[in-house]
């Protein structure tokens, strides 16, 4: 095996390929990339056995073969050699990657490609592709909700794809996160819904070209953009039914200043308990006082003029799941609806267009 190549062009499938490789030594050949070099280009495959990315690029290729080698060492020796370089790796018959640049030159040991993880082709004939831009934004308004925790089904978000729609929902049981958009050019016959991993959409965070082709089987979920393809193992449970969640009738609603809101809840927290990080709220006619206290440190207190016309109501949060859904939304306005004290509260942005988004609090005792 043996070709050549920019440093510009590999450097940047080896990063991509950094969030992927395993990192815990659990099983050796998991820390290494196979590199496969055909007639035509070369191909970079890197997998944990949940989630795995496989890009192909361009190269001036003088032998075929495939073998796997370190993916962290290799990123990191393509990244320390000059810019503007050609690279070379060739591997030698005792399982040795040449790495040659200039006067540059390191030997890393390999692994046989026979010992890699097979990972699976996807066929891509459902036809099914999401805008990169809004699908990212979704992720970026559902992934804060995700937990992390043994019940394994709530470690990645629901995506539901319908006709001309896409949906978009996490929970970690004391906040659920909904998000949906229309996409008028999803055709499909069949409703999919299926758990996709908090690793797997950070992989997608960082996809930025077009279109991303989506298709799936028994398993696994396929996300293609571009020459990357991404490969995520389907987490085989069933999602809590959401719908059931979201509130549908709060019928006291406040009107908030998204900016002004997302200040005071920071300022007030600064003196919250550290573990739960509760923010008392009183709400009155046109007014809404904000107070927290830590018996180590002292108590905060701010207070705002909101449009609000309900009867007097005091709750109490969690105020850094407020900051993660105001920092997600961009909207100037923020709708705040309430029934009282002991039941969930409905946030949504108000006159966004493009992205639907609703966000599920449940209040805490202070």
């Amino acid at each position: 095996m043996k070709f050549t190549v920019p440093k510009e062009v590999i450097l940047d499938e080896l990063q991509i390929l950094q969030g992927i490789v395993e990192k815990r030594n659990t099983m050796p050949i998991l820390a290494n990339i196979l590199v496969n070099v055909t007639d035509t280009e070369v191909e970079i495959t890197g997998t944990d056995l949940e989630v795995g990315m496989r890009t192909h690029f361009a190269a001036q290729i003088e032998e075929l073969g495939a073998v796997t080698v370190s993916g962290k060492k290799i990123f990191e020796i393509a990244k320390s050699l000059p810019d503007g370089q050609a690279v070379t790796f060739k591997e030698d018959q005792d399982l040795l990657m040449n790495v040659t640049a200039g006067e540059c030159e390191f030997k890393v040991l390999c692994l046989p490609k026979d010992d890699y993880p097979q990972v699976p082709d996807p066929k891509f004939e459902k036809g099914i592709q999401l805008p990169v831009s809004e699908f990212r934004a979704m992720i970026e308004r559902v992934f804060f909700a995700i937990a992390q925790e043994q019940r394994y089904y709530l470690n990645g978000a629901l995506m539901v794809i319908k006709p001309k729609s896409l949906e978009l929902v996490s929970t970690d049981g004391h906040r659920l996160s909904y998000v949906s958009k229309i996409i008028e050019d999803l055709d499909i016959a069949k409703e999919v819904r299926v758990i996709v991993a908090k690793k797997t959409l950070n992989e997608l965070r960082k996809f930025d070209e077009g279109v991303i082709e989506f298709d799936l089987d028994d398993n696994n979920l396929f996300f293609r953009c571009g020459h990357r393809t991404l490969i995520s193992r389907i987490i085989e449970s069933k999602f809590p039914n959401f719908e059931a969640v979201i509130p549908k009738d709060n019928p006291h609603i406040l009107m908030l200043s998204r900016e002004l809101f997302m200040s005071a809840v920071r300022r007030v927290s600064l003196l919250s308990a550290e573990r739960s990080k509760g923010i008392k709220f009183t709400l009155e006619k046109n007014r809404l006082r904000l107070f927290s206290s830590n018996p180590e440190i002292g108590e905060a207190r701010d207070k705002m003029d909101v449009d609000y016309k309900g009867p007097n109501i005091e709750i109490g949060f969690n105020a850094q799941y407020f900051l993660d859904f105001l920092t997600a939304v961009e909207s100037e306005k923020i709708r705040f609806e309430l029934r009282d004290e002991n039941s969930a509260a409905l946030l949504r942005p108000e006159g966004e267009e493009g992205l639907k988004s609703m966000y599920v609090l449940m209040p805490m005792k202070i």
